[in-house]
């Protein structure tokens, strides 16, 4: 089994906060003392953390599963709970984090430390000291612990490589990096020897190195998902350089200017950006193939075999300079890009007849950490919506007494004077 895996799912659940404390002092003298009950703690969030020293996804594919620590709940005596441990989930550079439902992209984590909040743990409830007021002189509730925030995610890795080789397979691409780099792939004379990305990294000198990527061998239709097909063409999207091997001795006799052609094709249908994109093309099996049949082929470019290191030297050199020249062109992407904001506040959508909807964390929270079965927490959730400016808003909405008004789970009759 594969020890490489670019595509997995995974389940992110932030902890959930601890309950407030209903409590009253009860010592000495003062057998009825005010309110002492303590806050519950707030749950631990979940974080994707882009670490380099982590090459694959392959940790979530048998345990998707990721659960961070609930909160403690409050004791009396103003004893506050303590907090969950948040967890950092770290994941190769390059992932690309999806919903997996809706497939909306979240976040992209590019460079090592880059950091995402996938799961926020919910926050602790407020024990009834928090709610003395000159009105509540003896508040008898606290707020239940927010549940933590689940989702399920879709994680994409995309390679991040300066240099991708892209060829047919069989074209001498594993050859190539293990004799440039200590990368060390499995080599056999057969197609599809390559069935997943090697990375490595090519020294010139002291000052001067690049990484580059053995993308797996793609064939004509792999931008419609034939072959390897889209498995490994997302891993050419990063890369700032293409180097384009060509088989100077192809086994089904198709001529290099014939692969060129096809690769060209199956890149510009894939990403059309990828053909502005710097690349070198190269000749590969030049130790096989006589001058003559060369000059037959009709091949002028650049040619190199890999066995016997004739040209290898040159080709790497043409690399380093196409990389220095991007490197010092273009500044690659940083830091993480969160496209989905979360909605707050309070917004009224209408489901059926007669039933509407309240939606926003602000109004969903009030019913989340409140004991609705409690006359006086149902009393300071009437207060809390009314600041929100629930009642004027259902009532722009069309409500009329007696609809049925839904936040969460929890449902109520709406009356104009709420």
């Amino acid at each position: 089994m594969s020890g490489f895996v670019d595509e997995c799912q995974l389940n992110v659940r932030g902890g959930d906060g601890g309950a407030g404390c209903v409590s009253f002092r009860r010592e000495g003298p003062e057998a009825m003392g005010g309110p002492n009950g303590g806050d519950g703690g707030n749950g631990g969030n979940i974080w994707l953390v882009a670490d380099h020293n982590v090459s694959s996804l392959l940790a979530f594919r048998d345990h998707p599963h990721r659960r961070a620590d609930n909160g403690v709940h409050g004791k009396g005596k103003d004893l506050h709970g303590r907090r969950g441990e948040s967890m950092e989930i770290t994941v190769p550079m390059g992932t690309v984090v999806f919903d997996m439902y809706t497939g909306d992209t979240l976040a992209e984590l590019v460079n090592h430390g880059d950091r995402w909040l996938a799961a926020a743990g919910g926050r602790g409830g407020r024990g009834n000291a928090k709610f003395l007021s000159n009105k509540r002189r003896a508040p008898s509730f606290a707020e239940q612990g927010e549940h933590g925030e689940e989702r399920w995610l879709r994680l994409e890795l995309k390679l991040m490589a300066d240099v991708a080789l892209v060829g047919f397979p069989n074209a001498g691409k594993s050859t190539f990096i293990s004799v440039v780099s200590a990368a060390k792939p499995k080599i056999a004379n057969y197609p599809f020897t390559t069935l997943e990305p090697n990375l490595g990294v090519v020294r010139v000198d002291d000052d001067t190195e690049f990484v580059v990527a053995d993308i797996p061998g793609l064939i004509e239709g792999a931008s419609e998902g034939k072959g390897l097909g889209h498995q490994f063409l997302r891993h050419i999207e990063r890369a700032r350089v293409l180097c384009l091997l060509l088989d100077l001795a192809s086994m089904d006799g198709v001529s290099p200017q014939e692969q060129e052609r096809i690769l060209l094709n199956e890149l510009g249908a894939y990403r059309p950006e990828l053909l502005e994109r710097p690349r070198v093309t190269v000749g590969t099996k030049a130790d096989v193939v006589q001058p003559d049949e060369l000059e037959a082929l009709g091949w002028d470019g650049l040619i190199m075999s890999s066995v016997t290191r004739q040209g290898v030297s040159e080709v790497v050199g043409r690399l380093a300079q196409q990389v220095h020249d991007v490197r010092q062109a273009i500044e690659w992407a940083e830091g993480v890009v969160v496209l989905r904001p979360e909605a707050s506040g309070a917004a009224v959508e209408r489901v059926a007849d007669g039933e509407f909807r309240l939606l926003g964390r602000d109004v969903e929270r009030v019913v989340a950490l409140n004991d609705v079965t409690t006359p006086e927490a149902l009393s300071y959730i009437d207060y809390r919506l009314e600041r929100l400016g629930v009642p004027k808003m259902l009532s722009k909405a069309g409500a009329r007494e007696g609809d049925v008004i839904w936040i969460g789970e929890f449902s109520f009759e709406y009356s104009p004077d709420l």
